[in-house]
């Protein structure tokens, strides 16, 4: 009987796992805050002047810039898809002149608690590592 119980135990907990293994997010929905990154292995700290949000929907987002006493700016839109740890993102608006529209960029990405951390290598070379931090 001992057995049996421990047997039942074991697969209670195999399936809680597969269960929660279940809820692995598949969209970035919500709003995300630029904290700062790294360019070819440069620092670069996050504006104290102004703000970078990114707002995620299902499959699209909109960057926008935020000043104190102004309208936000919108500087960035585009569409994205995630696949197991690759965030695809396309962009298909730029407020500025863009050699990335509509070229769709392969990130490594992961999500620590309210942190989103973004990997990969632009087409002109340039590595970067950039952190977003969820405020909605």
């Amino acid at each position: 009987m001992r057995k049996l119980s421990v047997y039942s135990l074991q697969l209670t907990v195999i399936a809680v796992v597969i269960a929660f293994c279940s809820f692995k997010n598949d969209t970035l929905k919500g709003v995300w805050q630029y904290c700062g990154g790294i360019y070819n292995g440069k620092k670069a700290e996050a504006s104290t002047t102004y703000t970078l949000q990114r707002k995620y929907k299902k499959d699209s987002y909109e960057a926008f810039m935020l000043e104190p006493d102004e309208k936000p700016f919108k500087y960035e839109a585009g569409n994205y898809r995630l696949s197991a740890d690759t965030c695809f993102e396309t962009q298909t608006f730029s407020a500025q002149g863009s050699k990335t529209k509509d070229i769709t960029i392969a990130y490594t990405y992961s999500i620590v608690n309210d942190t989103l951390t973004f990997s990969g290598v632009l087409p002109n070379g340039t590595t970067v590592q950039e952190y977003w931090k969820k405020v909605n």
